[in-house]
């Protein structure tokens, strides 16, 4: 009985190395499995991409070159030229001479005039057509009747009134007006004057304005040569 159980003790155990062998075969036939490898792929475009993410923006920095220098000198000096040639000027006092301020204002150029037609001086109460001519020609006159305003004269450029006022458009009864240069008064207070002037002799226009609004500020006026 004894020699009879050692073969089936070594089948049993024969038995159970096959099943072990087996099944290592087929977990090593398994291993190659695309799984891990995937999840590695899919995972390096993640990677790529936060790296990428790094490189672009770890190493901005604010660039200090002379372009904004440059930007911001252009919009200073335009808006501080007229003010700037104007500190220049050895402008002649309110008690100086005529003489002395005709001398100072003759350095400086006068406002310029557009419309070179005769000035239509008639009296207060006359009641002219709306017309483009008539209205340049009523601003023409109202250039010099109220000429103390304006920078027309020497005398007047002499002691730093350079302001002008030029005729932009016929909107319906509506004047509309540019002002320009600096002015002594309030430049809503010589608006009002041309207005008047026009106004009295064209009773057809409704309104005096200007082009644009900011023409009325003391900004303006301030930065204007």
């Amino acid at each position: 009985m004894r020699i009879s159980s050692h073969p089936t003790a070594a089948a049993t155990v024969a038995v159970i190395f096959l099943a072990i062998v087996a099944s290592l075969s087929t977990v090593a036939s398994f291993s190659p499995i695309s799984l891990p490898s995937a999840s590695s792929h899919s995972a390096r475009p993640i990677r790529q991409s936060s790296t990428a993410i790094r490189s672009d923006w770890g190493d901005f920095a604010y660039i200090d070159d002379d372009d904004d220098d440059l930007l911001g000198d252009s919009s200073s000096s335009s808006s501080s030229s007229g003010a700037d040639s104007m500190s220049a000027v050895d402008f002649a006092g309110e008690d100086d001479t005529q003489e002395r301020k005709a001398e100072v204002g003759s350095s400086l150029e006068p406002p310029d005039v557009d419309w070179f037609g005769d000035p239509i001086e008639v009296p207060l109460g006359t009641a002219l057509p709306l017309e483009v001519e008539t209205v340049q020609g009523l601003l023409a006159a109202c250039r010099g009747e109220i000429g103390t305003m304006f920078g027309y004269s020497a005398e007047n450029r002499g002691v730093g009134i350079t302001g002008g006022v030029d005729f932009v458009d016929l909107d319906g009864p509506i004047v509309v007006l540019r002002l320009k240069g600096r002015f002594w008064h309030q430049r809503t207070t010589v608006l009002d004057r041309v207005a008047a002037y026009l106004q009295g002799r064209c009773p057809e226009i409704v309104d005096v304005v200007v082009e644009d609004e900011w023409q009325l500020t003391d900004e303006a006026n301030n930065e204007a040569a």
